[in-house]
This record gives C-alpha cells, sequence and structure tokens, in this order.
C-alpha cells in the first residue's frame, strides 16, 4: 500500500474493530467499569450503539471510533501510569501478531515503540490514568494525527499542512501562478493581478476624491522639500560658525538689521532661527495634508465596503451559499479596510520618497559628482528587494487571507449550530478544528514574517555599509580639500534621506502587500456577476402590484444546479390561476422546494419558462416582481431584534397597530403579551430566545404584514401544536384567498382543501388534482394519506 493509499483506499464501511478495543459499555457504567473492562477484548461493530452510550468525555473512546470510521485497524489499552505494562498478552518489541501492532509499554511513551511496526493502515491508541488520549501510526498511515484532534485539540497535523502547502506554494512559484491554496489554478489571462493592474485599479477607485488629493500631495510636496533645508543649515553652521567659511550671499542679505554677523554666536542663532521657522512651517502643513490624506482614505473604506457589502447580497444565490458568513464578514471587515488604508502604502509614502529621493540627488549632485554616482548605485538593492522577496510574498498573503476568512466561517458555523454541537457532545472536536486552523495560520504568519524579516536585515546591513563606504571616500575628500566638513556632513545627512524613505519602503512591505492583496480579493468580488446578470437587460417590465393578478404557469420546466448534470426538476408544467392554493407533497428530496425556490425566482429554469399574467419572469424587473411574494420556511430566519422589527421587516413604516394585528392573524400575540417587553422583546440571533413554535409564528407574522400578492409556504406550520395549528390555518383561510400561494406540507391533513395538489417524485409531477380527486384515483398520494392516518391511530 502506498504512503497514501491508507485513507484512499479506507472502506466507506467502517470493518469491526479488530484486536482489544473496547469493551460493551452502557450508559449505566461507571469511568472506573470502563477502565477495568478494557483490558477485555471482544470484537464490537464501530457502530454499534452501545459505543455511543459510553462516557462520551474520554478521549479514548472517541478515538477508537473515529480511526475505524476510517479503516483503520485499532488497538486500546489501558495503562495504569506510564511506569508499566497492562498487556495480556507476553511483551513484544515491535513484533507483528494477527495483523496488528503490539508494543512493549515501558517507561517510554508506549505509542513511540509502534512506529517500529510495519503494518500500514494501523493504529495503537493509549489511554493512561490521566485520561489523555495518545495515538501513534504505523508508517504509511497519514490521518492518525487528525483523528487525535476529534479525541484532543492539543495536537493536530497544522506541521503536516503547513509542510503540504509551502510544497504547493513552491508548485504555483514555479508555474506562476498564485491562485488560492486548494483551489484550481486559474486559465492564463485570469490569474491574479499584476502590480501595475492593481495600481490602475486603485487609481480609478480614487477618482472621486481628486481634489483632496490635489491639497494632499500638494502639501506633502511641500514638506518633502522643507525637509531638505535642515541639513543644510548644518553645513554652514560647520563651515561658517566652528570654520571660517564665509556665509553665502543671500543669508547675509535676508539677515535682520539687529543680528550682527560679524559675531560667530549671532549667526549660529540666525541659522536655528531659519531652520525652527522651516521646521514649524512644515510640521503645519504636513498636519493639514495628513488629514486630508486620513479623510480620504477613510472614504474609500466606506465605499468599499459598501459596495462589496452590495455586491455580496446581490450575488446569484448558488454563490452565496459558497460564501460562508464568516468570510464574507472578514472581506468586508478586514479587505475592504486594508484596501481603503493601501493610499498610504501604495501613493502617499512613495510619493514623499520620490520627492526626498530627487532632492537629495539634486543638492548631491551640486556637491559631488562622485558621491552622487556612490550613491546612486545603491537604488538597484530597492528592484532587487521588490523583485525577489516582496514579489514572491504577495501569493503567501492571498492564501492567509483566505484561511482566516475559512477560520472565521468554522467559527461562526459552530456557534451557529452550538446546540447541534453540544448535543453530539462535539465540542472537543470544533475546538480542534479551531486550533488546526489557528496553527497553520500562526505557521504561515511566521513564513511572512520571515520573509518580511529577511528584507529589514539586507538593508540594516546594507545602508550602514554603503554609509561607512561613503564615509570613508568622502572624509578622504576633506582631508585632501577638496571638500569641507560641513560638505561631508551635508552630504552623509542627505544620503539618509535619501535610503531611509527606501528603507521604511522595504520594511512597511508586508503592510503593502497585505493591502494589495486585501485589494485583489476585493476586486474579485466587485467583478463577479450580479444575479441574473445575463437576463438583465431584457427584464424591462415593471409590475405595479395594483394591477397584478396572480396567474402564475410552468410551462416544461426543468432544472438542474450549476455544476451538477442531475435534473432536480424535468418537464414541470401547470397553471396557477390567481387566488389558486397550489399544495406540494412527495416525499424529501422530490423537487418541491426546488419548485418553490423558482416561483420565488432565486433560480432561473434551465429549461421552460415560468409566467405570471403572461409575462415570462425572465422579463420582469426582479425587484418589482419579488415585491409581490411573501415567504414562510420551514428553518425559519429571524433577525438580531426587537419583535417588532422582524415583524415589520417587509414594511419597516407599519404601525404598531398594523403589527399587532398581523400578530394575532398567525396567532403569535398569545406568547407575545406574555414577554415582559411585550413587541419591544429583543430575541436574540436568529431568535434563539424564542421556541420553534414562537419563531414560526413570527415568520407566519412577517409575512400576513407585507400583504403579498404570491405567498410560499414551506412546513410553515411544522412546529405548531395542534390548537394552534388549528386557530392558524382558520386565519390562512382569509390570509389566502385572492392570492396565488404555494404550500409545501408533509402533514396531509393541512393541505386537504388545496386547489391543486401535485404529487412529486424525483423532479416530476407523477399525479395532480384535488384532494377528492387523488383519494379517488387510489394512486401514491392516497397510499400516503392512509399510512399518514394509520400511523396517527396506533396507541
Amino acid at each position: 500500500m502506498a504512503d497514501g493509499g491508507a485513507e484512499a483506499r479506507a472502506p466507506r464501511v467502517p470493518p469491526l474493530l479488530a484486536g482489544r478495543v473496547l469493551r460493551r459499555v452502557c450508559a449505566h457504567s461507571g469511568r472506573e467499569r470502563l477502565r477495568r473492562r478494557l483490558r477485555r477484548g471482544v470484537r464490537v461493530p464501530a457502530r454499534d450503539p452501545l459505543l455511543a452510550q459510553c462516557d462520551s468525555l474520554q478521549p479514548a473512546p472517541q478515538l477508537a471510533v473515529a480511526c475505524a470510521e476510517r479503516g483503520l485497524r485499532v488497538e486500546v489499552h489501558r495503562a495504569r501510569g506510564r511506569e508499566r505494562a497492562v498487556h495480556e498478552a507476553p511483551r513484544h518489541q515491535g513484533s507483528k501478531r494477527d495483523g496488528r501492532v503490539r508494543a512493549a509499554w515501558k517507561r517510554e511513551d508506549p505509542c513511540a515503540q509502534a512506529h517500529r511496526g510495519r503494518r500500514l493502515g494501523t493504529a495503537c491508541v493509549a489511554w493512561d490514568s490521566s485520561g489523555e488520549a495518545r495515538a501513534a501510526q504505523a508508517r504509511g498511515a497519514r490521518f492518525v494525527n487528525e483523528i487525535r484532534h476529534d479525541a484532543s485539540p492539543r495536537a493536530g497535523t497544522s506541521r503536516r499542512r503547513y509542510r503540504d502547502y509551502r510544497a504547493d506554494l513552491a508548485r504555483r512559484a514555479r508555474e506562476k501562478t498564485e491562485d488560492a491554496r486548494g483551489k484550481p489554478a486559474k486559465p492564463k489571462g485570469q490569474r491574479t493581478r499584476s502590480f501595475g493592474a492593481l495600481f490602475r485599479a486603485y487609481l480609478g477607485l480614487l477618482r472621486p476624491y481628486r481634489p483632496a488629493l490635489a491639497v494632499a500631495f500638494g502639501t506633502l510636496a511641500v514638506t518633502t522639500a522643507l525637509a531638505l533645508v535642515p541639513p543644510y543649515g548644518i553645513k554652514l553652521a560647520i563651515d561658517s560658525v566652528f570654520g571660517s567659511e564665509p556665509l553665502p550671499a543671500w543669508i547675509a542679505e535676508s539677515a535682520p538689521a539687529w543680528i550682527d554677523l560679524a559675531t560667530r554666536s549671532s549667526v549660529l542663532a540666525w541659522i536655528a532661527i531659519l531652520t525652527l521657522a522651516t521646521i514649524a512651517v512644515k510640521v503645519s502643513v504636513g498636519v493639514v495634508g495628513r488629514h486630508r490624506a486620513t479623510i480620504v482614505a477613510k472614504r474609500l473604506q466606506v465605499s468599499l465596503r459598501r459596495r462589496a457589502f452590495a455586491k455580496a447580497i446581490h450575488l446569484p444565490l448558488s454563490r452565496v451559499q459558497d460564501l460562508k458568513a464568516g468570510g464574507v464578514s472578514s472581506l468586508l471587515r478586514e479587505d475592504a479596510g486594508a484596501a481603503g488604508e493601501l493610499l498610504f502604502g501604495l501613493l502617499y509614502n512613495p510619493f514623499r520618497a520620490v520627492i526626498q529621493l530627487v532632492g537629495s540627488l539634486v543638492i548631491l549632485a551640486l556637491t559631488d559628482w562622485r558621491l552622487l554616482v556612490g550613491a546612486i548605485v545603491l537604488l538597484p538593492m530597492v528592484w532587487f528587494s521588490h523583485k525577489v522577496w516582496i514579489g514572491r510574498i504577495r501569493p503567501v498573503f492571498r492564501d492567509l487571507k483566505k484561511l482566516r476568512d475559512e477560520i472565521d466561517g468554522h467559527a461562526a458555523e459552530s456557534f451557529s449550530g452550538i446546540r447541534v454541537v453540544r448535543g453530539f457532545a462535539r465540542e472537543e472536536a470544533e475546538t480542534g478544528r479551531f486550533a488546526r486552523g489557528t496553527n497553520l495560520q500562526a505557521r504561515t504568519e511566521i513564513l511572512v514574517w520571515w520573509w518580511s524579516r529577511g528584507v529589514e536585515i539586507a538593508w540594516e546591513l546594507f545602508i550602514p555599509t554603503a554609509a561607512a563606504a561613503l564615509l570613508w571616500y568622502g572624509g578622504n575628500q576633506v582631508v585632501e580639500g577638496r571638500l569641507t566638513a560641513g560638505d561631508l556632513v551635508m552630504f552623509l545627512t542627505y544620503l539618509t534621506l535619501l535610503l531611509g524613505p527606501l528603507e521604511v519602503l522595504a520594511n512597511t512591505a508586508t503592510s503593502l502587500q497585505t493591502g494589495l492583496a486585501s485589494l485583489d480579493r476585493t476586486l474579485d468580488l466587485l467583478e463577479e456577476k450580479d444575479e441574473f446578470a445575463d437576463t438583465a437587460a431584457r427584464a424591462t417590465v415593471r409590475l405595479d402590484p395594483a394591477r397584478v393578478r396572480g396567474d402564475l404557469g410552468f410551462e416544461g420546466v426543468s432544472f438542474r444546479y450549476p455544476a451538477s448534470d442531475r435534473a432536480v426538476l424535468a418537464d414541470v408544467s401547470f397553471d396557477a390561476p390567481a387566488g389558486t392554493m397550489v399544495a406540494l407533497v412527495g416525499h424529501s428530496g422530490a423537487g418541491k422546494t426546488t419548485l418553490s425556490n423558482l416561483v420565488a425566482r432565486f433560480h432561473d429554469p434551465t429549461e421552460g419558462r415560468i409566467t405570471l399574467d403572461g409575462h415570462d419572469l425572465r422579463d420582469i424587473e426582479l425587484g418589482s416582481y419579488r415585491r409581490l411574494l411573501g415567504i414562510v420556511e420551514q428553518d425559519v430566519f429571524l433577525f438580531d431584534g426587537t419583535i417588532r422589527e422582524n415583524i415589520a421587516y417587509a414594511r419597516p413604516a407599519a404601525s404598531d397597530e398594523e403589527v399587532a394585528r398581523a400578530a394575532q392573524v398567525a396567532r403569535a400575540d398569545v406568547f407575545i403579551e406574555k414577554l415582559d417587553g411585550k413587541y419591544d422583546t429583543r430575541i436574540g440571533e436568529r431568535g434563539v430566545k424564542l421556541s420553534g413554535g414562537e419563531r414560526q409564528r413570527l415568520a407566519l407574522a412577517r409575512a400576513v404584514l407585507a400583504d403579498p400578492r404570491i405567498l410560499i409556504l414551506d412546513e410553515a406550520t411544522s412546529n405548531l401544536d395542534t390548537e394552534s395549528e388549528r386557530h392558524i390555518q382558520a386565519a390562512l383561510g382569509d390570509i389566502l384567498r385572492g392570492r396565488t400561494s404555494f404550500v409545501i406540507a408533509h402533514r396531509l391533513s393541512t393541505i386537504q382543501e388545496a386547489d391543486l395538489i401535485l404529487v412529486m417524485e424525483d423532479g416530476r409531477v407523477v399525479e395532480r388534482g384535488t384532494h377528492e380527486e387523488l383519494m379517488q384515483s387510489s394512486g401514491r398520494y392516497a397510499t400516503m394519506v392512509v399510512l399518514q392516518t394509520e400511523t396517527r391511530r396506533k396507541p
């Protein structure tokens, strides 16, 4: 078996747990009884219900079951401490017996000796007296460490996943692809944008802010130019105050009469006054420019976040389902925010560096052209560092951001389904999954740190070396009388001003690449197509709700989901005149929900068409059509707000009387009046503070207040008690009158008054008619009614 063959060829149905595994332990058995019986072994099916009744908080049973589900032969033992072995068989040193790895458990880690075995796909599990589970694998099995995470989050596969990631990163570098890890490489022409493409795109985003940017960059030019003045003042002080060089004529002429230029102290005071005045003007102008640049950056952040949110909320439903909630939040919060701050790393700081560079070069050229040549030789270092280091770091930043999105998405899933997590005692497993992701994130961030630190170390070594070389040359020029000491000091100061900004740019390369990766991901989102973008041009019909009759028709409709060849609906045709109640029945997966999604136009049919009052839905403006809809789903979604806000979601301007009337129709007022806050009670995220039936009644009230022309009820009364369901059914009779409605129900007693019942099977309508007609035909519907009636009659 190859190195990865154990996982690839593991059977889907777990085999019997071989060897000394777990004794059948019932729920009433305590921990001590479990420990006593671990010495004895029987062959137990991996999915034996009794295994689920074991103490699920103990890592060893969890680990044993997890190994078995992956097709591994498992050996579970308990050692009394770590000093001596507890094993009925004679001690072995890495020998094989009956296809299982045996090891002598002595003072060393017992599982460490299991590595001596050569049986592939075999796991050795140790459970010591502290309750800690340890797993060791024989050579060839890759995934025992992964299984350990099911039992304990302290261990994991982040090291292996990191090695795999580094190998994938090197492969992508060789192939010159920078797609996200784990994704297929994009075709040529659709790869990650180049620096030039990102730069041009960013300039396009800044176009609305050109006046403010002109002020910001104009003041930046002034402040950078003023920053070149103080070194010249130092030169004058050294040469004219401490030396014997005369002052330049323009300084002597500009000096006020009360300054005596004949004394050195007066000359020094005048130079200090000019230097301080220059610095004061520089700081004042710089604050104004920086403030304007900050305002532009924040406005761009707000604009990008708004555009990204608007784009994400209008994406096709299939694309939205691919995006994790935590990933979307991370993109809106971090990526759009970092793209806004990119103004400083991409434009503001480089612009200042260019002005400072040009000014310094001009002054150096006037001082000594040989020193200028020596300084220019240093500039290729900037290009080399960007080419070698910075260019290779951006794909890692893209991967790191996607990894953060995955971690955020998994965390959001865990807490959204906290009842399921706790109900199946999966707290430790979810913690382990989160730990694996954060461990890999930390390793990737360390990789980024090493790349960034490499650039910093290069500059920390290179700049002092270059400065020392130029100091040696300039010092010889001073000794030979070709330069003054002030010239040399000024030159070294300007050399610092020349290389300083370049060093800052190199040191901030990490944040720059973060911003570029964020901008790249934000542009990816903004360039995605909106929902039904291909048919938006033909959607020219704007509906007037007062004139809509509500006649719906399906004409040869077939549908398959993207990237799937299986037809979910096939050749469905029927007419639903205005005011018709259409009931959809059938087993799970028959296509009922998909049909209702087509009515709501969450998808367009792949074949055929759906019409409203004779108009193809694709010819109707999407917003004007959906404003006619009211939807109540079985999996009710409520927002984290008050009861009033949730009921009035479709009509925020509704009065309190209208909200209360809708709640009365849905029988929600019965429990609302018992709450302390009444309609102002906050219900928590997704309505977690309410029961399932209460959430469903709020969803019904929300649909009632929307006053839709077309109503879709997907098991809308599934979580209600019998009395509430009876009252709601009576109320729905008034609500549905005059409206076209589609009702999905597994409880067939609730749809006996339907005008049209469609019995669906494997995406096709196999029977249609009223309740009486279908009962007389003695077909599938009649059989379903009989089975449900007999089930309810059983004691």
